[in-house]
């Protein structure tokens, strides 16, 4: 595919300002360089946005729409005053926000919030379907927007799209509690690629759509129905460049100078924070007390510099959050405050860029202690202005996702108000040497690992991400389709159920035949050349209760009894040793009463242990102890384990899938065959290594097949075509 003439939509709740344009992230040029100098694939990049502000009238949205579009690339969405209280203050920042955070006390929610979160997230979809062509990557940013991939999706069925979660993803525990939880994660999936700031983010997210959505996933991708979206952990980096520009320039020097006067013989301790609840100001400051009172000594010569940014809200919230810290720091400073000697100088403001990188470069100390972010970049823009320093040290709360990365700094536990006044000692005592070594460290990551890193590995994995399982199902599709339909040979179908012609429910007896299937096999019927199979590890009086009617041989018990098409049912192996049964049953019964919502199904030639009910987690855990269990107890038993979805059984080693249709493959000679299954238990029938026989694994397990599809609903859409006399 030629890109020359691709666009990158960059879609984020807000435009930046345009004198902030840079800082935080990737202007529209400057992610285009990045990624014509990342490869061969060059994009016209343009930003998508709320403008900040409430929505202009008509004639002024056009004019500020082309004055965006000619200067930055930009392109508003107009949001009238009641979206922003709705959809901004409303949902994003009372309801989901704090959940996000870990301060669900903090957390409210109306419906009509969520309404009108909806509505503006279809607005932004509309934005870009209208402006999409093929060949054109969609990049979606942050929980402002969770709906809008699969909204997208929706309206582009076969665009690339990109999520990227900026904030932290909480705990299943946590996220639950949200009302739109489903349709949060669903939004969510429409994706492609879902990006997120650490693997602990990740591994919250893939338990959060097992145990919400029922929906089991790899390290890397989550599969379902017809659709694969990729999940990956990609750091947001700091623009290095900036920051060299920045202290480079004639007002940073200036602004440096300035500091080493006014602070000239003090030790700066440097606090830069959002005002909001996450940031822990208020335990910071307590840690700030409690140092001050345990060191008598450093009060003269330590100086704290807090600069707490308003991110715009007036809640209560907020205002108590202004109150609580303008209080802490006033009762800090009447207590140890002397004439020439103040220990905490607060700010209430946002500081320009190039004074916050001189402050950065003064700072012998910066403490970075939120109770929970998505990443903060502020440990990285303090590390990134030490280039040449000698001096620097980092005190970083280990709920920072940064943390993860910058293993030399101080970590602490912000809620541990000793542990952070012991670190503030420890940073203002330590060796240089000792500070250049973590300071080096630290740097080598950040260079390494900057914002341009960071847009271009995403978005070079979103050109690929979302693919098929297997590039070889179009073979099956195609060529393979065509095959069967040939008139004059000889064909037969060996065909599992559970997970292969059926997905899986809660309730194995629920998962019976929809209608669409029960119409394939009513044209299965209708031909004369082709023989059809179902070997399933169901009983024989699921089996005949529902394909009985049918032109088709039932195998149950995965081999051990089977059933021709107007004949009894009989067995495929003569007497065998059952023996083992009541020793397994013990085992099996002791395991379902240890684990809630299992149970065990006694078949004639098999035991199973069924936890699909059970808690997703704690079932698969239990459910590896069983099978190491049995591995230990039963080796000199005639048995083998299977470990299917959600199930452990243990059948007669004399029955097997494989044997069966071994077994019936040479009792007729066929032209061409097919086996498909989804599972190990069918691992048996598809190792065939014949050019006549095709195997087809369904779902993303490892497999000898030679083909893959990606679910039941995929593979039907094969038999289906199968059926058709013409190409669809």
């Amino acid at each position: 595919m030629n890109h020359s003439g691709a666009h990158l939509f960059n879609i984020s709740c807000q435009l930046p300002a345009a004198d902030a344009v840079g800082r935080m992230k990737l202007t529209s040029t400057e992610l285009a360089d990045v990624l014509t100098g990342a490869g061969d694939k060059a994009y016209h990049v343009q930003r998508i946005g709320w403008t900040g502000e409430p929505a202009p009238e008509h004639e002024q949205r056009e004019q500020l729409a082309r004055e965006l579009k000619a200067a930055r690339q930009q392109i508003p969405v107009f949001l009238d005053e009641t979206e922003i209280r709705e959809y901004h203050d409303g949902f994003c920042h009372t309801s989901l926000w704090p959940i996000l955070h870990y301060l669900s006390g903090h957390a409210d929610y109306q419906q009509q919030w969520f309404n009108t979160y909806r509505a503006v997230n279809e607005r932004f979809a509309d934005i870009v379907a209208e402006r999409y062509r093929p060949g054109d990557l969609i990049w979606v940013h942050d929980y402002h927007l969770m709906l809008v991939p699969q909204l997208l999706r929706e309206r582009l069925p076969d665009a690339r799209i990109g999520f990227f979660l900026h904030t932290p993803f909480p705990s299943y525990e946590l996220f639950r509690c949200h009302p739109n939880r489903t349709e949060l994660l669903s939004g969510m999936l429409g994706a492609d690629l879902i990006g997120f700031q650490t693997f602990g983010y990740l591994r919250h997210f893939r338990s959060t759509v097992l145990r919400l959505l029922g929906i089991e996933s790899g390290l890397d991708q989550i599969v379902r129905d017809d659709a694969t979206t990729s999940i990956g952990v990609y750091p947001v980096g700091v623009k290095i460049d900036m920051v060299s520009k920045a202290r480079a320039s004639d007002d940073y020097q200036k602004c440096l100078d300035e500091y080493r006067k006014t602070f000239a013989g003090k030790r700066v301790v440097l606090s830069v924070d959002r005002l909001d609840q996450s940031q822990g100001i208020q335990k910071k400051l307590r840690a700030i007390e409690k140092y001050l009172a345990g060191h008598p000594s450093d009060r003269d010569r330590v100086m704290f510099i807090l600069l707490v940014s308003s991110t715009g809200g007036h809640s209560r919230d907020t205002r108590q959050l202004v109150h609580d810290i303008e209080h802490a720091v006033g009762r800090i400073n009447g207590h140890y405050s002397r004439v020439d000697n103040i220990p905490v100088h607060y700010l209430n403001r946002s500081v320009p860029f190039i004074e916050l990188c001189a402050l950065y470069n003064l700072a012998d100390v910066a403490l970075v202690t939120p109770l929970m972010d998505g990443m903060n970049v502020i440990a990285k823009e303090y590390i990134a202005t030490k280039q040449d320093a000698k001096r620097g040290v980092l005190i970083l709360s280990e709920f920072a996702g940064v943390s993860e990365e910058l293993f030399n700094a101080i970590r602490v536990n912000p809620y541990n108000t000793d542990e952070v006044s012991n670190a503030i000692d420890r940073a203002i005592r330590m060796p240089e040497d000792e500070q250049r070594k973590r300071l080096d460290s630290m740097l080598e990551r950040i260079v390494g690992y900057d914002a341009a890193y960071w847009a271009s590995s995403f978005v070079r994995e979103l050109e690929t991400a979302g693919a098929t399982i297997d590039e070889k199902t179009r073979a099956l599709d195609g060529a393979i389709i065509a095959r069967f339909r040939e008139p004059g040979t000889r064909k037969a179908l060996f065909l599992d159920y559970d997970g292969s012609l059926r997905e899986f429910v809660d309730s194995p007896e629920d998962a019976v035949p929809s209608e669409e299937l029960l119409n394939i096999f009513k044209h299965f019927d209708q031909r004369d050349d082709l023989d059809i199979y179902i070997v399933s590890g169901r009983d024989q009086n699921f089996l005949e209760k529902h394909f009985g009617a049918f032109r088709v041989t039932l195998v149950a018990e995965h081999g051990f009894f089977y059933k021709r098409p107007g004949q009894d049912w009989d067995t495929m192996v003569g007497d065998i040793d059952l023996g083992w049964k009541d020793t397994i049953a013990r085992i099996f019964q002791f395991y379902s009463m240890s684990t809630p919502s299992t149970k065990v199904e006694e078949k004639h030639s098999a035991l199973v242990w069924h936890y699909r009910q059970a808690d997703p987690e704690f079932g698969a855990w239990k459910a590896a102890s069983l099978i190491g269990e049995l591995n230990e107890s039963i080796s000199n038993l005639p048995v083998a384990i299977h470990q299917g979805q959600k199930i452990v059984e243990v059948s007669s080693q004399h029955v097997s899938k494989g044997m069966a249709v071994t077994r019936f493959m040479n009792e007729n000679k066929y032209d061409l065959m097919l086996c498909a299954g989804d599972d190990r238990t069918d691992e048996t029938m598809l190792y065939f290594d014949d050019e006549n026989v095709i195997t087809v694994k369904i779902g993303d397990k490892d497999t000898d097949a030679a083909y893959r599809v990606s679910s039941p609903q995929s593979f039907r859409r094969f038999l289906t075509a199968i059926n058709q006399k013409e190409q669809p």
